[in-house]
């Protein structure tokens, strides 16, 4: 970051907004992963989760706490004690803590949601950050659906909160329902209008309704707010946040327009932006600016010609700047541990014991099956290990595929439930209808299939396909994950995935419910 220029804090909310993707629930030992990831990032604050929403996003915050020492960890918090006592437990470990409490400002949430009226939630607010004052120095203050809430009455809440104590003030578009211009005369009005403004920072959370979070937060950097809550990937709940990626590279492309920079390390961009997808099954479409795969492929012989002859006609950015062909050191049937291990290292992922052995050994079947092994492969079979190692009810015996044109495509298949062999068959459509008719055969779940993705983790004939199934049961939805080389075997995999998730005890709740 130039010295010249203001600090743009980054505050990350992957591990507590994204996660409230229909699906997207992590465990803790993910949360870690993805926490790691963020650190090395250079990730300023990293909202780590809602610890009241259930024992164990209690406990993932508390661990996150302990194990990051480079960037602040926050825990939100509703405007009740109870919730703030659960924060300011969950973060006491931390080198440097926050919490962020929130309540409701609009005319349509306190009326029809909290059934509050204007005074009741003032107080209300006030006290919430008085009492998180007790447990730490940092405390954020969210007025819910700022962007429909009224400005006189928003100027009223927000001077009484900084007065309490509140440190940040996040101003957020809850819906997705602002337009750039006028999102950032919003925070122009209120950094002007409020006349203890000048001792907090000003904060933006921004979603995606209508496309146009990246640019209305953009709208309010450039209108004096200096936090911008955002997720790698640009995950979150329905249409998702601003993503983080997009708001780090037009800040830092940009310089000539934003008077401020941030500290982010923009080299393990991609690097996380491939954790966090195949962590939580959420594949990065092809065009996704700055981590898609055709972020900066050119297909145009003008724009090939062009770029040939002096990249910046038609490259704003360099590929390698943000970590294309960055972490590409590949490993081989003839790589050794002490190789697999150090490369696991580099990103992030640290294996002692049983734990190494077993993905060692996968490591090297593998290896018997594809020429070259990327980071991307790592990545995808020591999450596919972790999953395992979850508690499972569904394991994968064998399973044996017949296709043939002109013939409807038959599947057998052995399950393992509780560790007793079932088996059964089934036609389909295809080879992979076929494949998950015949595990219903033997499970009978009933689940509904929302959605079957494939995407190629590497390039080349052998690449590894990693294949996310998604499952809804009773109302719950959960994605499942498999990666191999066959398809077909990748998709019985996710498959069962999806149901052991579907196993899990369901604690979490939506914190804002």
């Amino acid at each position: 970051m130039s010295l010249s220029k203001e600090h743009l804090i980054i505050f990350d909310t992957t591990l507590r907004d994204g996660e409230q993707s229909p699906g997207a629930a992590m465990t803790r030992d993910e949360k870690l992963r993805i926490a790691k990831a963020l650190e090395r990032l250079h990730v300023d604050v990293i909202e780590a989760g809602f610890p009241a929403a259930s024992n164990g996003d209690f406990f993932a915050v508390q661990a996150i706490a302990a194990a990051v020492k480079d960037s602040r960890i926050c825990a939100l918090a509703r405007a009740r004690d109870a919730d703030i006592r659960r924060a300011g437990e969950a973060i006491a470990g931390a080198a440097a803590g926050r919490i962020h409490t929130f309540i409701a400002t609009s005319p349509v949430h306190m009326q029809a949601k909290l059934r509050m009226s204007p005074d009741e939630v003032l107080d209300r607010a006030v006290a919430a950050v008085k009492l998180a004052r007790r447990y730490c120095d940092d405390v954020e203050f969210s007025p819910e659906d700022a962007g429909r809430s009224e400005e006189d009455f928003l100027c009223r809440v927000i001077e009484a909160v900084i007065d309490a104590g509140a440190r940040t003030i996040n101003i957020p578009d809850t819906v997705g329902y602002n337009l750039p211009d006028r999102f950032g005369q919003l925070i122009a009005n209120l950094r002007a209008r409020v006349p203890n403004a000048d001792q907090a920072i000003f904060s933006i959370h921004c979603h995606n309704d209508l496309g146009l979070a990246v640019a209305n937060s953009l709208s309010a950097v450039q209108h004096g707010a200096r936090q911008v809550e955002c997720t790698i990937n640009g995950l979150g709940e329905r249409a998702g946040n601003a993503a983080l990626e997009e708001i780090v590279m037009a800040v830092r492309t940009r310089t000539d327009v934003f008077a401020c920079d941030t500290r982010i390390d923009i080299s393990q961009i991609v690097p996380t932006s491939k954790l966090v997808s195949t962590i939580t099954g959420f594949p990065v479409q092809p065009n996704k600016a700055i981590v898609g795969a055709n972020a900066f492929a050119h297909e145009s012989g003008i724009h090939q010609d062009g770029v040939l002859k002096h990249r910046e006609t038609y490259e704003i950015m360099r590929a390698e700047d943000v970590g294309w062909a960055a972490n590409r050191m590949t490993l081989g049937k003839l790589s050794g541990r002490a190789a697999m291990r150090a490369r696991l290292g580099a990103l992030g992922i640290h294996l002692e014991g049983e734990a190494l052995n077993v993905a060692f050994a996968r490591f090297k079947d593998l290896a018997d099956r594809k020429a070259e092994i990327f980071d991307e492969d790592l990545q995808a079979l020591v999450n596919e290990d972790m999953q395992e190692e979850q508690a499972e009810r569904y394991r994968l015996g064998y399973l044996r595929v017949c296709s043939e044109m002109g013939t409807h495509p038959e599947a057998q298949v052995e399950v393992l439930v509780e560790g007793v062999a079932k088996t059964a068959g089934a036609m389909g459509g295809g080879p992979v209808d076929a494949a998950f008719k015949a595990i219903e055969a033997v499970v009978a779940s009933g689940a509904q299939l929302l959605l079957y993705s494939v995407n190629a983790i590497t390039t080349g004939t052998d690449a590894q396909g990693e294949v996310t199934v998604r499952l809804q049961q009773n109302g719950r939805i959960v994605n499942g994950l498999g990666a191999d080389t066959d398809i077909v075997l990748a998709s019985a995999k996710a498959y069962l995935s999806a149901l052991n998730r579907l196993q899990q005890p369901q604690e979490r709740r939506h914190p804002q419910i």
